[in-house]
């Protein structure tokens, strides 16, 4: 054995002793079993499909399974509280929304801090809801609906996917900017509030588009405005919220991933890589405009968290404004 071999094999055995090259190892070599996705909605939601597709492929990309685990409940606290106390080793990720930062300026006391706890990896995509009502409710139009409500002040109700939903927000934003108060009804997620709102038990709602679009084009739910500041691809017939007359209206939901915080750089850029790769796929794209999301990636994952700091400030902004509250 050579001199300088001689001494990069000491160097490398005290690294060993100190367990200084498990980290690097472990990143190297993941992941070596299945990774799971922790989802804090219920299933069939907006964030909920996308997820699953996106699991789908990179369960062939990364040679282990990705598995969903819906933890919903407490405008996703509770699946981002568990993620946050999860090990930081690349295996539990969370999939997280606008409704991450939403919930830490509506919920004072967090048992995590919705930025510090976690790692970005990237944003996967957007996506707008639509302000549907129930046929039953003499409203054709975002104007009609205002005078509606104006006239009957808390009388008309809206659903929402619970608490501190995007769903919930959106509609406070609404609310705000139309200067008409309807009563909010928290559901246990998107499914259960869409279902009531398709019978009629609810007359308004902001869900996502993939939930309810099969149910306005058979006529049981009435579109009346898609909440981003443009029109959505998947029901370009319909106006924005703000060109029918609520001027300023502009919510759009954005999906992203992140992971506990101190999980190894290696792990996050080869988890980043891979998502972007998928992202780029025009079939992947494909599935996720027929779930009415469009893919949108960042460069890198600082990026992302560049992205996620300006949106804490903008929502806790909103939310305060808007005077929403948690009931």
């Amino acid at each position: 054995m050579t001199f300088a071999r001689l001494v990069a094999f000491l160097a490398w055995v005290g690294a060993v002793g100190l367990g200084l090259t498990a980290p690097i190892a472990g990143a190297q070599n993941y992941p070596v079993r299945p990774v799971r996705v922790i989802v804090p909605f219920s299933p069939g939601g907006a964030a909920d499909v996308p997820a699953r597709i996106l699991a789908q492929e990179l369960s062939k990309t990364l040679g282990q399974q990705v598995v969903i685990d819906n933890r919903p409940g407490a405008g996703s606290t509770i699946g981002a509280d568990i993620a946050a106390k999860s090990p930081p080793d690349g295996y539990t990720l969370l999939f997280i929304t606008n409704t991450h930062f939403v919930s830490a300026a509506l919920y004072k006391k967090l048992p995590y801090d919705p930025i510090n706890d976690f790692v970005p990896i990237t944003e996967i995509g957007n996506a707008p809801n639509v302000l549907v009502v129930h046929p039953s409710l003499p409203a054709k139009s975002v104007k009609d609906l205002i005078a509606l409500a104006k006239a009957q002040p808390g009388k008309i109700d809206f659903a929402s996917s619970g608490n501190g939903s995007s769903q919930h927000l959106f509609g406070e934003l609404f609310m705000s900017l139309a200067g008409i108060k309807m009563t909010h009804i928290p559901y246990k997620g998107s499914a259960p509030a869409a279902t009531d709102l398709i019978a009629g038990q609810v007359q308004v709602g902001f869900p996502g588009i993939a939930i309810v679009l099969p149910h306005v084009k058979t006529g049981r739910l009435r579109a009346l405005g898609v909440t981003s500041g443009k029109r959505s691809v998947a029901m370009p017939e319909v106006p924005t919220i703000a060109e029918a007359g609520v001027k300023g209206y502009d919510a759009t939901l954005w999906l992203g991933l992140a992971a506990p915080k101190a999980t190894p750089r290696e792990i996050i850029m080869k988890l980043h890589g891979e998502l972007v790769r998928t992202l780029r796929q025009p079939e992947v794209q494909k599935s996720f405009l027929a779930s009415g999301t469009e893919v949108s990636y960042q460069d890198t994952p600082e990026k992302f968290g560049a992205y996620l700091k300006g949106e804490a400030t903008k929502w806790a902004k909103v939310v305060k404004d808007s005077g929403a509250q948690v009931q």
